[in-house]
């Protein structure tokens, strides 16, 4: 009866109940079966997916853009690469590190495994750090360009100059971009040495880089590219000229104050103009000990750059030196107080001048005579330039 008392009252037309019971229950039981099979479809579909990553995942790996790339192609590859990230050299020479941090960064610049230019862990060419020295402009650039052309992976270059001056080298140059952070730099004080220690850190920091040249910008080579590697990479010592003076511009430039760090008899005088290997490059960077006394006591007339890389050089790696520079230049025009040397201009230039330069000395070389004492030759004007040109194919053997 109640039964029939709820029927009685549903308005006209409306389904009973158990009717509409039916129709909510049947669109219900069809969805929870759709949602299952389209579960079981999209779990098959990733099955299948990861089967294909696992199968082809370096493919994939290489195909991906670098935003999406499977884990499980990342071990081979990334491990393969991670030494090659380390021994990179820059890109270019400009960086935003203080002298502090670059001076700490190249004194921990990787070595050879012992002594030797051998001893790494992967297939390293040595190169030649040219480091050129400079107040701005390099008006012996054009000559350098030909005596580089073709050498491509044996050398690399570092310009200082003063800090406001910015080269305009094309990117077709190989001085293009080889400007380093520079500071001011005074003659004949101790922001002389600064910046050669600063050409050097940054030279470090390219872990191929054997040999390091210091020239000038009044500088030119005297033998095409691949003599002077070979000069450098057979010799057994490193070229600084470091010898006593018992006169007043040697001990007499002596303060007492160096002691006990450096005492008289360990002080030297020689040219600024060196070359050393790797190993003596970052003892120069790293060397804490010597530096500071030089920075106090060595001011004019005490001329650091005379003295300090020499003193200290010669006092710990003694039997490395060579005891010569390997640059020449001629003292004679300026009589025996001049301060700087003779400077040579276009009328100069001639094949018997250049010729007597290459081979007018005796020396020793790895313990033996040698009559090729001088690879570079200073100090050069920009006149000199174009008759340098003229006569480096047949007298200097590039060109």
């Amino acid at each position: 009866m109640e039964d029939g008392a709820k029927q009685a009252i549903l308005p006209a037309g409306a389904p009973a109940p158990a009717q509409a019971e039916q129709r909510r229950a049947f669109p219900s039981g069809m969805l929870r079966l759709s949602l299952g099979f389209l579960l079981l479809a999209v779990g098959a579909g990733l099955s299948a997916f990861g089967l294909f990553l696992a199968h082809h995942s370096e493919a994939v790996a290489a195909a991906a853009p670098a935003l999406f790339r499977p884990c499980v192609a990342a071990a081979v590859p990334e491990e393969e690469d991670a030494l090659e990230r380390w021994i990179r050299p820059p890109a270019r020479a400009r960086h935003a590190m203080t002298d502090e941090e670059l001076l700490w960064l190249a004194s921990s610049a990787p070595r050879a495994r012992g002594h030797g230019k051998e001893g790494y862990p992967f297939r390293r060419v040595p190169k030649v750090a040219f480091m050129f020295l400079a107040h701005g402009p390099l008006p012996m650039a054009p000559l350098w360009e030909r005596f580089f052309r073709g050498n491509e992976g044996r050398y690399s270059i570092y310009v200082h100059t003063m800090p406001l001056y910015r080269a305009n080298f094309t990117s077709d140059s190989v001085f293009y971009r080889r400007q380093i952070p520079s500071k001011v730099v005074q003659w004949g004080q101790m922001t002389m040495c600064d910046a050669e220690r600063r050409l050097l850190a940054n030279a470090l920091l390219d872990i191929s880089n054997e040999w390091f040249v210091l020239v000038s910008e009044s500088c030119i080579p005297l033998f095409d590219f691949n003599t002077t590697y070979q000069y450098f990479q057979n010799s057994s010592q490193s070229f600084v000229m470091s010898f006593d003076d018992p006169g007043k511009d040697g001990r007499g430039r002596y303060n007492l104050n160096m002691a006990p760090e450096v005492r008289l008899e360990q002080w030297r005088k020689g040219w600024q103009w060196f070359e050393v290997d790797r190993e003596l490059a970052i003892a120069i960077v790293r060397d804490t000990f010597y530096y500071p006394k030089f920075k106090q006591f060595c001011r004019p007339g005490c001329y650091a750059d005379e003295h300090y890389i020499q003193t200290m050089l010669t006092i710990e790696f003694t039997h490395r030196l060579a005891n010569r520079t390997v640059t020449w230049v001629d003292w004679s025009r300026g009589g025996p107080y001049a301060a700087h040397p003779a400077t040579f201009g276009r009328g100069d230039i001639t094949e018997e001048f250049l010729r007597g330069i290459r081979g007018g000395e005796a020396c020793m070389y790895n313990d033996q005579n040698s009559m090729m004492c001088h690879l570079f030759a200073r100090k050069f004007a920009p006149s000199a330039l174009e008759p340098l040109l003229e006569l480096a194919p047949t007298v200097l053997g590039f060109g």
